[in-house]
């Protein structure tokens, strides 16, 4: 039987959708809370640290993909192949917490938004966002699993629109954002807030997941492309979705930078969207709180089916998707029944992210360079170097955070 390469349209077009889908990790709510309070408190300061987790999760996002592709396994599945049973449960103990912090920052964003737009009380709107994401992850899967993407994508230009907007009511000035380029801290403050966008941005189940989903992206028995072509299509997919996702983040930054530096009440989402509305108008109010619920229900799906496939690879669990969106859920309900200022939990839960991001790009760094495992397809040394320096890079600025925060520098 002849090969179909054009099975469902252009062989490109066939390809792209999965970058798509991890890129709703770097648009979720914890985005919102460490870009918003970053630029309403230190204005364009930490703008370089934005640029530079972008650049690197163009890296690590397209390393995820090509391991992905070129064994047709995810990472999570080659870790539990190659660890000991005692190290398998305990790397999953760690994603697990990471998944927790990860559901945290999500559930309380959509919580936040659904009191914004409807005055619905913060726990009520986290179960409200946890019913609605478990139903959209009845389309990941199988040959609905296109559906998911494009549900993902759409919900993606919603949220584009809706933190975009107040940038054309009030465009920033050039020469200013173009200051926050120069690398410098201010205190010790402004290194955990610089920990707090990495962690947002360069995101741990996004590095797990990106793996998963260039298989999942074919049904079974669906014809692929070839593997040279599924790695210059992913090039791309990961190119175009992970510039999208940092337009998004550095017009946050830049409109609290911009619009809301230095007024009282913006470390949190709601204080923000206040702003917002008082600065540029109820309108853009309005909207903004509607990208961050589109924000909250994407990211919050994506997350779930992240936290089931670390399940699966690492303890060859196949549990049930609302099990696993129950375990992640209960937290961020505890937290928002508790809490009295949700949104700094958000940030925090962003600097747990970025502790947990070395267990992630480690292992991936090791095996993209592994010629057993990847063959031709194996990294060269230059960009295993490369790789070795993003690595190193993520580290030492989480060793800087946990020094001056013990020791109370200012």
């Amino acid at each position: 039987m002849p090969s179909q390469p054009h099975h469902h349209g252009h062989a490109l077009a066939s390809i792209l959708g999965p970058a798509f889908v991890a890129a709703v990790a770097y648009m979720d709510p914890g985005n919102v809370a460490a870009n918003i309070t970053s630029g309403a408190r230190y204005g364009y300061l930490l703008v370089w640290v934005l640029v530079l987790a972008n650049l690197m999760s163009v890296l690590i996002q397209y390393q995820s993909a090509k391991l992905g592709i070129v064994t047709g396994k995810s990472l999570p599945r080659i870790l539990g192949e190659r660890m000991s049973d005692a190290g398998r449960y305990m790397f999953f103990m760690q994603a697990e917490v990471i998944a927790i912090a990860t559901d945290l920052a999500e559930v309380i964003g959509g919580a936040i938004a659904l009191r914004l737009l409807f005055g619905l009380p913060l726990f009520w709107g986290g179960c409200v966002i946890g019913v609605i994401s478990t139903v959209l992850l009845w389309f990941q899967g199988g040959r609905t699993h296109r559906v998911f993407e494009k549900i993902v994508i759409a919900m993606l230009l919603v949220i584009t629109v809706g933190f975009i907007t107040g940038l054309f009511v009030d465009p920033p000035n050039g020469s200013d954002v173009l200051t926050g380029l120069v690398p410098r801290f201010r205190g010790t403050d402004s290194v955990l807030m610089a920990s707090s966008i990495l962690g947002a941005t360069v995101m741990p189940h996004a590095i797990y997941l990106h793996s998963t989903l260039v298989n999942d992206h074919y049904a079974p028995g669906e014809e692929k492309p070839d593997t040279k072509q599924l790695l210059r299509g992913s090039k791309i997919d990961v190119v175009w979705a992970l510039a999208l996702a940092g337009t998004v983040n550095l017009a946050l930054l830049v409109l609290a930078a911009n619009s809301l530096y230095g007024m009282k009440g913006t470390d949190t989402i709601e204080g923000a969207q206040h702003a917002i509305e008082m600065a540029l108008g109820p309108a853009v109010g309005t909207i903004f709180s509607i990208g961050l619920l589109a924000s909250s229900l994407s990211s919050t799906s994506v997350g779930t089916y992240a936290g089931s496939e670390i399940m699966r690879g690492l303890l060859h669990i196949h549990a049930p998707m609302w099990a696993c969106r129950v375990v992640t859920l209960v937290p961020a309900l505890v937290v928002l029944w508790f809490s009295s200022n949700p949104t700094y939990a958000l940030v925090i839960a962003q600097v747990v992210l970025s502790i947990g991001i070395p267990f992630a790009i480690i292992p991936l760094m090791r095996y993209t360079h592994d010629r057993d495992l990847m063959g031709e397809y194996r990294d060269g040394t230059i960009k295993h170097v490369v790789f070795l320096l993003v690595v190193a890079l993520i580290i030492a600025l989480n060793v800087v955070l946990v020094y001056l925060t013990m020791t109370g520098q200012n």
